[in-house]
């Protein structure tokens, strides 16, 4: 039985400040539940959190790692120095970081590889943009972002992977694929792990959906047969929203 995993991606936003007080009011509004959760923050807050949340079961998550362990790789951080700050998870293939930055499926693969050598659990991200949907090309693109990051990896550490479903079309543009679209490609998903490494593996990996997900449409979402849990963006900036995800 998988347990539902729902995580905050903040992305760029938030001062110090405001994370300390976001952190004060969703200690409040949290309560103990069967739903794994966590805060992927700026690489600047996460010792803040980490110390904020002591004592809950609320995790903090990076946003990013890169491959190498250390060395002259200017503005990068090593999964070493998070592993450092008691980083939980990780996301990594974030459609943002293979736009803007030009992450590719071999780097991401890297990435991955260096995460499951250590104790960080990482979020990998797969998803089609607008285009390629309309071209009906959706799980043509996602089984090779999955074929290409998980090439070399091992079925026991596949088994820890989280897998998080984002449609470029629907991130941060208040679109959001229908339940029964995000079910179906979570449930591709599912199967093309299961071709990938056997039933046992496809059964314990965690799939999430992201791409506006909000109060008014987790329920649903979260109650789709190969879906576990959620990528929140925008509202994960909201304890009071973030908290009602949660509470599907």
């Amino acid at each position: 039985m998988r347990t539902p995993f729902i995580a905050g991606n903040w992305k760029m936003f938030k001062t110090g400040r405001e994370a300390v007080t976001f952190a004060e009011e969703f200690k409040e509004l949290y309560q103990d539940t069967d739903v794994k959760t966590a805060i992927c923050a700026p690489y600047v807050y996460l010792g803040l959190l980490k110390n904020l949340f002591s004592g809950t079961d609320i995790k903090v998550g990076a946003q990013n790692a890169f491959y190498e362990d250390e060395g002259a790789f200017t503005g990068e951080i090593s999964v070493q120095m998070l592993e450092d700050v008691g980083v939980d998870y990780c996301i990594i293939g974030h459609s943002e970081r293979r736009q803007y930055f030009g992450e590719t499926d071999q780097t991401i693969n890297r990435k991955l590889k260096r995460l499951f050598a250590g104790t960080i659990t990482p979020i990998l991200c797969v998803g089609e943009n607008l285009q390629q949907r309309e071209q009906e090309e959706q799980y043509l693109v996602v089984r090779d972002q999955l074929m290409g990051a998980l090439a070399g990896i091992a079925p026991e550490q596949a088994v820890k992977l989280v897998i998080a479903y984002e449609p470029v079309w629907a991130i941060g543009t208040g679109k959001t694929a229908t339940p029964q679209q995000a079910e179906d490609m979570c449930e591709f998903i599912r199967n093309a792990v299961e071709a990938l490494y056997n039933e046992d593996v496809a059964d314990k990996v965690v799939i999430q959906y992201g791409g506006s997900v909000k109060p008014a449409n987790a329920t649903e979402i979260m109650n789709m047969d190969n879906i576990d849990g959620a990528l929140v963006g925008g509202a994960s900036l909201n304890a009071k929203d973030f908290m009602e995800i949660i509470d599907f």
